[in-house]
């Protein structure tokens, strides 16, 4: 009888072991090695290899055409995808549990199933009638979308390959399925791995679009192996918490669209609803009137989106003061508060410093310096800003403001709700030249934009 192959896997990153450790070498994590037996993707090549076809090649010369894509009718979701699910491919979605995976795909998967395409959602967590009573609550009990609950791979795959195959699957989620392959638990690295694999040349080889709902740990990332966000063709997240009813979809990769485009959605008790102009309700709650408070002119991809920075500033009691950050890069704000201290006299390093980005947003980019920066100061000096100014620039080490890109469409977005003034950088103000918009107050450095704050708390003593 042959003996049976023994091996440890990382169930953080994949990496094999021949025996167990405390702690994996190749991440760092610890009690993460699972023992698993037999072969499957994992065992070692046999000593005889079959015989390889020959391969026709192509010219990289040649005409190329877009990749024929599946319009979800979910403009927000076409957004992020770039312009609907491409046939063939497999976009694998991420979330918080609770945060509105399942909620889309049903809807989504019901607008396709309108435009007459045949959609397959299998689900591995939750019962068929389960199911039905969500789509009924979301008011699409009348779709025409098959439903089945099913974790094994070989009976899914046997099942939606019978007759034509749908136009989309869905899998909810790829966590919960196993296969004959393997011989290891549902859950694990290599079953994750190869259920992934075999679903993936499904998409590739019927043409059918295959969306995987995947589970995330507790660092936000998708839990199982990286390698199968390699797999993919799209990755997407899903962000946004209990206390904020606005979602967020974003791209994280795309290999058929842009991968910095994001999609907002409002969830209700009706399910998700598209947000086409997220500007309006970001600001929909803001006080005009309080320190500390400045309104951020930004760009997600192509969309521009004017959001609330919100910062306290305050004598702290402790011998550490707190830097707390919500929605933005703790690391941008210790280098705002560098540059405030040496080159702006600002002493904050007895104070507790905290800083949000109201609606639940995450800001990525550095043009959000400038506003956070007069955030810090109004709130500083408990100096409102003017209401209807917006902000924008990159702050630099030297104290300098750095010009930024796509100002028009901050600018027209600005003017859109309503703003008569921006501070920009120097540099913006030739580039956004438009004398029916609103008016650009160049900001050169970040000293300057200390100073006119400073001077606007003066003004009621004096008077």
């Amino acid at each position: 009888m042959a003996r049976r192959s023994v091996q440890y896997v990382c169930q953080s990153c994949g990496a094999l072991s021949a025996k167990w450790a405390g702690k994996c070498e190749a991440c760092g994590s610890w009690n993460t090695l699972v023992e698993e037996t037999g072969g499957g993707p994992l065992a070692a090549p046999g000593p005889k290899l079959a015989k390889g076809r020959v391969l026709d090649l192509q010219p990289l010369a040649g005409s190329s055409e877009d990749a024929p894509r599946t319009p979800t009718g979910i403009s927000e979701l076409d957004r992020v995808t770039g312009g609907g699910f491409v046939r063939g491919s497999a976009v694998l979605i991420g979330g918080d549990p609770g945060i509105g995976k399942s909620t889309l795909l049903i809807q989504a998967a019901a607008s396709v199933a309108e435009g007459g395409r045949p959609v397959v959602y299998i689900s591995g967590e939750e019962a068929v009638g389960q199911v039905r009573l969500r789509a009924a609550r979301l008011g699409l009990s009348e779709a025409a979308v098959l439903l089945a609950s099913e974790t094994r791979i070989e009976d899914i795959l046997a099942t939606v390959g019978a007759e034509r195959p749908p136009a989309v699957l869905v899998i909810d989620s790829i966590q919960t399925m196993w296969t004959d392959a393997v011989e290891s638990s549902p859950g694990t690295v290599t079953q994750i791995r190869a259920t992934a694999q075999a679903l993936i040349r499904f998409a590739k080889t019927t043409g059918t679009t295959v969306i995987l709902v995947g589970h995330v740990t507790k660092d936000g990332q998708i839990a199982g192996p990286r390698v199968v966000e390699h797999m993919v063709d799209a990755v997407l997240y899903f962000e946004g918490d209990g206390a904020h009813r606005f979602r967020i979809l974003r791209a994280v990769k795309n290999r058929f669209g842009p991968t910095d485009e994001i999609g907002v959605f409002e969830m209700s008790g009706s399910g998700l609803i598209e947000v086409p102009n997220p500007s309006a309700l970001f600001l929909g709650d803001r006080d005009a009137a309080s320190p500390g408070a400045a309104v951020f002119a930004g760009m997600e991809g192509t969309r521009p989106l004017l959001v609330e920075m919100q910062a306290l500033v305050a004598p702290s009691p402790l011998g550490t003061p707190r830097r707390a950050v919500v929605g933005w890069d703790s690391n941008r704000l210790s280098m705002v508060l560098a540059v405030l201290d040496a080159h702006c006299g600002l002493k904050l390093g007895g104070h507790d410093i905290y800083l949000n980005v109201a609606g639940g947003l995450r800001i990525i980019e550095p043009a959000a310096d400038l506003a956070a920066a007069a955030a810090l100061v109004s709130s500083l000096s408990q100096a409102p800003l003017s209401p209807d100014t917006v902000l924008f620039g990159e702050v630099s080490l030297s104290g300098a403001v750095r010009s930024v890109a796509h100002a028009p469409a901050r600018l027209r977005e600005a003017r859109k709700l309503g703003f008569s003034t921006a501070l920009a950088p120097a540099g913006n103000r030739d580039e956004a030249a438009d004398p029916e918009g609103i008016r650009i107050d160049p900001i050169e450095s970040l000293a300057s934009l200390v100073a006119r704050i400073a001077a606007a708390a003066k003004r009621p003593d004096q008077a």
